[in-house]
Parts: C-alpha cells; structure tokens; sequence
C-alpha cells in the first residue's frame, strides 16, 4: 500500500472543496493530536487513538484558546471555521481522502451541537462590562475549561 502525503492531499482537497483553506486542514490535525494527548494525560485513554467528534470538538475549543487567545475566533473564521459543523467537514473530507479513519458509528451530525463559537471564543476573554446578558447570566456556571492555561 502506497503511503498518503499529507501536504499533497490536502491540496488536492482544497482545489475540490475551496469552503476551507489549507490552514483549515492543519490545524483540525494538530487539534485532533492535541485532543489525543491531553486525553492520554488526564488518564481517559491509554494511548492516542480514537476519539469522538464531541471529544474532537471540546479538544479543539481549547486548543484554539491556547495558541490563538483571544484571536481565535477570527483566526478559524479567516480559515473558514465559523461552527463546530465545519470542523466536521474538514475531518470527513480527511476521512474520505484516508488521511483519518472512522469507525461505522462515526458521522457528520457528531459535530452538530458542540458549542457556539462566539461564546466559547469571544466571551472568556471580554470585559465583564461587554459580556452579552447571557454570558453574564451563565457567569457564575463555568468557563474555558482546560487546565494548561
């Protein structure tokens, strides 16, 4: 079996589908190795394997809070990730291309409902002055939530 390169397949991706930049590819893996290892650390799984879309979803979430901050939602949006539905096509256009694997339980729709990108990526890093009255509602229910801040 012929190895798949990665950088060349994701081009090949991008000509065909252009909702996503090649930035959008990169990152959806280097948040699905994130994911992967912080899982392994806090002890949910044993070594990198499999993981679901909502664990993908609340992995990415915090990765892009750690490298991107308060930019991050502008940051995914210039690569065209608007909604936790994005970072679904960018890992089935992945899948489908063998760049990722699935298991038959595994679809789409997994990454519908995960969390709205401007409350998980704008709101923690407002004024609690700016804070939308829902946020401020939900203020006291909990906020980013990844220990290596």
């Amino acid at each position: 079996m012929q190895a798949v390169d990665f950088d060349e397949t994701i081009e090949k991706i991008v000509a065909r589908d252009s909702r996503y930049t090649l930035e959008a590819y990169y990152f959806v893996r280097e948040a699905l190795d994130y994911t992967q290892k912080k899982l392994v650390r806090n002890k949910k799984i044993q070594q990198p394997q499999h993981i679901s879309g909502q664990e993908l979803l609340e992995g990415t979430k915090n990765f892009t809070i750690k490298e991107y901050g308060p930019m991050g939602f502008h940051v995914l949006a210039a690569w065209g990730i608007t909604r936790c539905e994005d970072i679904g096509e960018l890992v089935f256009n992945m899948v489908e291309s063998n760049l990722l694997s699935k298991t038959e339980d595994d679809t789409r729709g997994d990454f519908s409902g995960g969390f709205e990108f401007s409350e998980a990526l704008v709101w923690p890093f407002l004024p609690p002055s700016k804070l939308p009255k829902k946020a401020k509602a939900n203020a006291g229910a909990g906020s980013v939530s990844d220990e290596s801040h």
